[in-house]
């Protein structure tokens, strides 16, 4: 199951996304758990946490799926 997280701006970064998702509570547990490569970005691991994220991209978490939607 995809969970849709809808943003109201053009882009937002994963960080953020992870918070607005309630995948993890604060920025800090964000940043850890990107820079340590658990975080994927369609598919691929991520570990920038000011990825840009746009419509339509899907991240992965703790075998959970998000995707962008507008």
């Amino acid at each position: 199951m995809i969970n849709e997280i809808k943003i109201t701006t053009d882009f937002i970064k994963l960080d953020s996304f992870l918070k607005l998702a309630s995948a993890v509570s604060t920025g800090g547990h964000a940043k850890m758990v990107i820079t340590g490569g658990e975080v994927k970005v369609n598919g691929q691991v991520c570990l920038m946490r000011g990825k840009k994220l746009y419509k339509d991209d899907l991240v992965e978490f703790e075998g959970l799926q998000y995707k962008v939607t507008v």
